[in-house]
């Protein structure tokens, strides 16, 4: 579908009557938001030339990584309404022609939301998410919809019954981590000015550190999850993978607020703030007090890995922070264990319910019916066809991260020690091992340390690139804060990007 889709829209913009009469060269690679508006305003070109660059980019690039599955048909219509009425006010519009790529799993209206699935194939949802409706409110153009594990399930991987596998962008023998492997290599490959993913446990984090992005996943309750085919909504957070902190802030800020459809973001209200651009500090780093979590490391680590790590706190120290080498967090590995809880089941049933609204297509069971091509999603809908409640030991009720006592207990001691060492974030690998080759993701994957946490505690868990291993794989270093602290986060996050600026472009063979 997305070969023969994309190759006739571009087709029809370059014969288009309202497609701009000259043709103008861009140098998309590694523009920002700010940049993009710099232009805009500069007159250097419009946000349908630049939707038009960046097709080309995808028609040009994307058969090498296999990351986008559908272009949006009203991608230039929408740039060319914009153009007509922009007047310079890029407050009230802080995303103004900004072109920006979603994952296959959130719902825009003329697009169809696959989650990957062959049973999703044709679904076409009749509304916007609550967070792309905020996201056009804002300007941005929807671009395209990108390639994902199928239904979300897995960490290791990104390929899909609907659009087959995608590759890292850094080394195409390499996988990008799932399950928003698409949204990461077409960002890193300036397919886009922005991208989205979701994160049950590892999908936003490991993907951007794969494909060196930024990659944030906010607080639990910040931002809605309505209109997104869930995968564990007690862990499900939506949020932005980016090539710089400063946009991916720009995009997490324009998405935050309470939406009375995603009931976890009634936590959220007066804790807020409206501005977090506010918080892109250069010198950020300076005066902060940063634990090292060493617990989540093991003598499994890679070595480079670890080297790298450890030189990513030596530049922590360098740009003025106080590293406290290591931490502990009393009953670690019993507190992180028996976290998650199998509720796929009755989370698909009513979004099929909800959205869906098939008479064939109401149950899990319907879903395994009409079949898939991975064997790996299979036996996954199997599973979870079956299984019910929390995984491990327990029988405690699955509940979300603010009336789970096991989850509360996790995030309270974690809080402990940090405001007992008065510290503003806790840091340690986004991933502990180096990716996967594609033929042997399931052998190679060893675990990773973004559900180790995270997803459990709701606690804002941000990645920024830390460099490259060899084979040119790229490598991420997570910053965790306290609830509802993105601000201290994206001060800290920020600082250690501006000091180091480790993010380099993909040179595809």
């Amino acid at each position: 579908m997305k070969k023969i889709v994309g190759i006739a829209f571009l087709f029809t913009f370059f014969s288009c009557a309202d497609a701009p009469k000259e043709p103008i060269v861009i140098d998309i690679e590694e523009l920002t938001i700010e940049k993009i508006h710099q232009a805009y305003q500069n007159g250097e070109y419009n946000s349908q030339q630049l939707v038009q660059a960046y097709l080309e980019r995808i028609e040009q690039l994307d058969s090498s990584v296999n990351a986008i599955t559908y272009i949006n048909p009203d991608a230039l219509s929408v740039a060319r309404e914009l153009d007509k009425s922009m007047d310079g006010d890029f407050e009230s519009k802080p995303l103004y022609g900004i072109p920006i790529i979603v994952k296959d799993n959130i719902n825009v209206i003329g697009m169809p939301t696959t989650a990957g699935s062959r049973a999703l194939l044709n679904y076409y949802p009749e509304e916007d998410a609550f967070i792309i409706r905020k996201l056009k409110e804002a300007g941005a153009i929807i671009l395209a919809k990108s390639n994902m594990a199928e239904w979300a399930f897995s960490p290791m991987h990104s390929e899909s019954t609907t659009s087959g596998t995608t590759r890292n962008p850094y080394n195409l023998n390499y996988v990008p981590a799932g399950s928003s492997g698409g949204t990461a290599a077409s960002v890193a490959l300036n397919m886009g000015a922005v991208g989205l993913g979701t994160d049950t446990g590892n999908s936003i984090r490991g993907p951007s550190s794969h494909c060196s992005l930024v990659g944030l996943r906010t607080t639990l309750g910040l931002i809605s999850r309505s209109g997104i085919v869930p995968l564990m909504l007690r862990n499900d957070v939506v949020g932005p993978m980016c090539r710089t902190v400063e946009d991916a802030t720009r995009v997490m800020e324009v998405m935050v607020g309470y939406d009375p459809t995603d009931s976890i973001t009634g936590y959220s209200e007066g804790k807020t703030v409206g501005n977090y651009r506010q918080f892109l500090v250069e010198n950020g780093l300076e005066g902060a007090r940063i634990g090292v979590l060493r617990q989540i490391m093991d003598d499994k680590t890679d070595p480079e890995i670890e080297d790298l790590f450890n030189n990513a706190l030596g530049d922590l120290s360098a740009l003025g922070a106080v590293v406290v080498d290591p931490i502990q967090i009393p009953n670690f590995t019993e507190l992180s264990e028996d976290q998650w809880c199998s509720e796929f089941k009755q989370d698909v049933e009513t979004f099929l319910q909800q959205y869906v609204r098939s008479d064939s297509l109401q149950t899990i069971e319907d879903i395994i019916q009409v079949g898939t091509s991975s064997e790996f999603a299979e036996r996954w809908l199997k599973n979870y066809a079956n299984d019910k409640g929390r995984w491990g030991a327990s029988e405690a009720e699955c509940l979300d991260a603010y009336r789970d006592s096991r989850r509360i207990a996790f995030r309270t001691a974690i809080r402990s020690v940090m405001d007992s060492l008065e510290l503003d974030a806790i840091v340690y690998p986004t991933w502990n091992n180096r990716p996967a080759k594609l033929d042997r993701f399931e052998e190679e994957y060893k675990g990773d340390n973004n559900q180790k946490i995270s997803p459990h505690t709701g606690q804002p868990a941000f990645t920024v690139p830390m460099g490259f291993l060899t084979d040119n794989l790229p490598a991420g270093i997570q910053f965790l804060g306290r609830m509802y602290d993105e601000a201290t986060l994206i001060r800290l996050a920020y600082g250690y990007e501006q000091g180091t600026f480790h993010r380099k472009i993909p040179e595809l063979d």
